[in-house]
């Protein structure tokens, strides 16, 4: 019963801290709120003509949703760059910013399942994905290893953040028999969901651009730097609009962690590039029409052309010390390499894998305003969780939110 108790005064403590703030708070959350609100009238839209109100067809059947989900995948898989220093390795540097990646973490991957239930058209067909009922089909299919591992993830994320600032709250500290173990498993965990969601397109035979060894350590790359490099972003709001504060040492170690993860990235693709542009075969058309496009269609051909060399800049100026630990540089890094790995880890994978069809016809994609309208819906619902999960966490872990003081 105690413990009930103590839950019930977090529930009503939280509800009071997320529903209090500064005006630039408030003016914040309206924001979102406003922009969910855009989203969701998108999305009754689709809900009542279905997807042709979208620019997917029959041809391009994954666009904006499938190229968001699979970069937000990267970007929950990031946390594990926190969790393993800090409840392995015991880096009391990565102390303050670890439950702030697994929010961030949590967030991603409620956005992940939410762009999930926009491609499929609606909710009403989720059905067919429970164990039982619809026809699950595991574990022959890769699409529901992809659905056990993400939550898998999602379960993870939230039940070890939440013993340890339940404890916390109470004023006691937390039992590293106890999260250790999870804490441990979701490293694996996080390695899992994203060379799951890499299988899943290396495993389509018809879709030779996404045929590729390389695929799943790529993705593995490109989410250990954009995932950290949005985790500094974010540490560097709250350390400006917050009394949580967080050490420079701290940010530049996982400015560390991007360096590296971006070089290894950048290493790939030319890898890839290589492959595709020395010896070219008809599988490579994919591949030309991203980069050069092909008879005279070139749609994609801005996108790809802009996150190149943002990824090339944003590498270079990291790889220098000197100009990484200079913080005003490194968060421009991280903004930029964000925005490169975005485009080129959704557009520049997902599409191109489509075009040319079967066939040899080109049918262009390009997102429609519904489909914007959702998209930024769903952006603005993770930032509303998140910001609803990092204000109640600071609050316990400064002591300004504790069961004992009432």
């Amino acid at each position: 019963m105690r413990r009930l108790k103590v839950f019930t005064s977090l529930v009503k403590d939280s509800l009071d801290t997320t529903t209090q703030g500064s005006k630039k708070y408030h003016i914040w959350m309206a924001f979102l709120t406003f922009v969910m609100l855009i989203g969701m009238y998108c999305y009754s839209i689709q809900l009542e003509f279905g997807l042709s109100v979208t620019g997917m067809t029959d041809r391009v059947s994954w666009g904006l949703y499938i190229s968001n989900f699979t970069f937000l995948v990267g970007v929950a898989a990031a946390a594990v760059m926190l969790v393993m220093p800090t409840y392995v390795l015991k880096d009391i540097d990565f102390k303050q910013a670890v439950l702030i990646g697994e929010g961030l973490a949590v967030a991603a991957l409620i956005m992940c399942l939410a762009f999930v239930v926009a491609d499929m058209g609606g909710p009403s067909v989720l059905w067919h994905m429970i164990p039982g009922i619809g026809v699950f089909n595991f574990p022959n299919s890769m699409l529901t290893w992809d659905v056990i591992v993400l939550n898998g993830y999602l379960f993870l994320n939230i039940s070890i953040p939440f013993y340890i600032l339940f404890r916390r709250y109470q004023g006691k500290t937390p039992d590293p028999k106890i999260y250790v173990p999870g804490a441990i498993l979701s490293v694996f965990w996080a390695v899992a969901i994203h060379l799951v969601t890499a299988f899943l397109y290396q495993g389509l035979q018809a879709r030779p651009f996404w045929n590729n060894a390389l695929l799943g350590p790529r993705f593995l790359a490109s989410a250990f730097a954009a995932g950290p490099a949005l985790i500094i972003l974010v540490l560097a709001v709250i350390r400006t609009f917050t009394t949580f504060k967080i050490e420079d040492k701290t940010i530049k170690k996982i400015g560390m962690i991007v360096t590296v993860a971006a070089q290894i990235n950048l290493i790939m693709l030319v890898s890839e590039l290589f492959k595709e542009f020395y010896a070219p075969t008809h599988h490579s058309e994919s591949a030309y029409y991203l980069f050069f496009g092909l008879h005279g269609k070139t749609a994609l051909l801005p996108w790809i052309w802009t996150a190149i060399p943002l990824n090339v800049l944003a590498t270079i100026l990291l790889t220098f010390g000197k100009l990484r630990n200079n913080l005003k540089v490194l968060y421009f890094c991280c903004f930029i390499l964000f925005i490169a790995i975005w485009i080129e880890k959704g557009f520049g994978l997902i599409v191109p894998g489509f075009i040319p069809g079967p066939y040899g016809k080109i049918a262009e994609y390009t997102p429609t305003g519904i489909e914007i309208g959702v998209t930024l819906g769903i952006w603005a619902l993770g930032a509303f969780i998140f910001t609803i999960l990092a204000k109640t966490a600071i609050k316990i872990e400064t002591g300004k939110l504790q069961f004992k003081n009432k």
